[in-house]
């Protein structure tokens, strides 16, 4: 199903993946409305739009705010005419420790900005995406959704539970109107795990590759056009994924000695 013309949501778009997703959407003929928390980082990515800006509209909203989410849908549609699709990209991490370290308000807003952020914006938009005579929904989650970092513990925990509710949806919705994606990043090239001074490692104990967010991108509206299920990105995820199904626990432990390093150098 072509984007041209149609009108997409995405959160986190003032930044990383966010960002890029919004641009390569712009590129794909669609119309987009820009929703993140900071203002200037919005601008930002109006202008790096150039001469398609005038196809999107900024939203600023914190995607843990009920009320100013559930508001999004009808500014949207006012800006707009319509909505047909959106794309959850907004998230953060926590510091690279174990979970005992932690504070719980550190977890607490893991837990908010990952997994509520994502069912809120759900709950907000399915019934305007309803509506339409075909829509996209797309969550990103990550390879921690399918297989745990330790150190990063409770986000891979958001992450896996992303990747539950968004594949729930899949097969509430599948004889609807709107096809849900679920999308799942290894290493990217964005601050968010060079914030945590990590370097990820591959079963060899090499350092991964990272993707670049305009590929992830690229793969992630590329998998929007087609209806794919899941679209894994990067050559970490991909072998990740396949070695954690063939075989969960020595992969588990591999991984888990590897982040046992990491944390002990940090």
């Amino acid at each position: 199903m072509q984007l041209q013309g149609k009108v997409v949501a995405v959160t986190g778009a003032g930044n990383g993946i966010g960002r890029q997703t919004a641009l390569r959407l712009l590129e794909r003929g669609a119309r987009v409305a820009l929703i993140d928390l900071k203002e200037d980082a919005l601008a930002e990515t109006r202008t790096l739009a150039g001469s398609t800006a005038d196809r999107t509209s900024s939203h600023i909203a914190d995607v843990t705010d009920v009320a100013a989410v559930d508001a999004l849908p009808a500014a949207i549609t006012a800006a707009h005419g319509q909505l047909d699709g959106l794309v959850n990209v907004a998230g953060i991490i926590h510091r690279f420790v174990p979970v005992a370290e932690l504070e719980r308000r550190e977890i607490e807003r893991v837990v908010q900005v990952n997994f509520w952020g994502t069912v809120n914006m759900c709950l907000a938009f399915l019934p305007e995406l309803r509506q339409r005579p075909h829509a996209w929904l797309v969550n990103v989650a990550s390879l921690s959704g399918l297989l745990p970092f330790a150190g990063q513990t409770v986000y891979s925990a958001t992450k896996g539970a992303v990747k539950q509710f968004s594949e729930g949806l899949y097969q509430e919705l599948a004889d609807t109107n709107v096809t849900v994606t679920t999308v799942f990043p290894g290493n990217i090239s964005t601050n968010l795990t060079g914030n945590s001074g990590v370097e990820m490692v591959d079963p060899g104990g090499k350092k991964v590759r990272a993707t670049t967010p305009e590929r992830t991108a690229e793969l992630m509206v590329e998998g929007m056009e087609n209806g794919s299920f899941r679209v894994l990105v990067g050559q970490d995820a991909n072998l990740l994924d396949r070695l954690v199904r063939l075989a969960p626990r020595k992969t588990t432990d591999f991984i888990g000695k590897q982040m046992k390093g990491v944390l002990r150098g940090k």
